[in-house]
């Protein structure tokens, strides 16, 4: 089960990270590569902790853009990242 979640929360921010990087915000330049390393860190060793972390912060940055831009960003790629990070947290209790 908690594999199951971990892929999830992988999966989706692959999704949110991809955004990001069509966007090309410089101010999220920082974030992108570090969500990347956390996917390829998840990949190798199948640790999700800087997944849950780096994707609440795509999450906000994501939320915020949409705030100006309501038609660049996919409700159901936040309400997917938003779901799976609450997924991963309440897992961890």
């Amino acid at each position: 089960m908690a594999n199951a979640i971990n892929d999830k929360l992988r999966n989706e921010c692959q999704n949110a990270l991809e955004i990001l990087e069509k966007l090309n915000l410089t101010e999220t330049a920082e974030l992108q590569a570090k969500l990347a390393w956390c996917i390829g860190s998840y990949d190798y060793d199948q640790n999700p902790s800087g997944l849950s972390e780096f994707g609440g912060m795509a999450l906000k940055a994501l939320n915020k853009y949409k705030e100006k831009n309501p038609r660049k960003v996919a409700k159901k790629v936040l309400d997917g990242l938003d779901a799976a990070i609450r997924n991963y947290e309440t897992s961890q209790y």
